[in-house]
């Protein structure tokens, strides 16, 4: 098997952390990036192999650009790119504030639009690169108190399927998972 450069975002817990790690365990080279430096250096430290810690607020454009550029400068162009930084918010469409409202947008919709607008012409001119975006069941379906969110993942799921079809003949895939959040019974 090949080591491939991966970039993971929202790499600090959760979904985010243990993707880093079944890249790591994989054999790659994993560039972690997140809000949270120190929950960054505690996955890293977890990992087998070579990884990157980047500090990130993916809400920042040019933060952004410097996490991918830095992976650029240390490993080469990023060729596994999983797009996990994300958030959610409860409230009624009525209760729900124009601020709720775009930062639900801005993080999990156009964060990750720059992710892939940045990644995806080094996949494209190397003929190979995988793209997955951690999406929501909520990109599927909606729900009571959770508009924003839910506009927010039905608006990735697309931007997925359209990125997908674009790079679809150039060795590039793009794909979303669609996790539900589990109640105990």
């Amino acid at each position: 098997m090949t080591s491939r450069i991966a970039l993971v975002t929202g790499a600090s817990q959760g979904i985010g952390a243990a993707c880093a790690r079944a890249l790591s365990e994989a054999g790659h080279r994993v560039a972690l990036v997140a809000r949270n430096a120190s929950s960054l250096e505690s996955v890293a430290a977890s990992l087998p192999g070579e990884s990157l810690v980047i500090p990130t607020d993916v809400l920042d454009p040019s933060a952004l650009e410097a996490a991918f550029a830095q992976v650029e400068a240390t490993w080469g162009p990023v060729e596994i790119l999983v797009v996990n930084a994300g958030a959610a918010m409860s409230a009624t469409i009525v209760k729900t504030s124009d601020e709720d409202w775009q930062r639900m947008l801005d993080l999990n919709l156009t964060a990750p639009f720059r992710c892939l607008r940045r990644a995806l012409p080094g996949m494209t001119d190397a003929g190979w690169g995988r793209v997955v975006v951690v999406a929501s069941i909520a990109s599927k379906v909606g729900g009571p108190r959770i508009a924003a969110y839910t506009a927010s993942k039905h608006g990735v799921l697309g931007l997925v399927r359209t990125a997908a079809m674009e790079v679809a003949r150039s060795g590039v895939t793009v794909n979303a998972v669609c996790p539900a959040t589990s109640t105990p019974r």
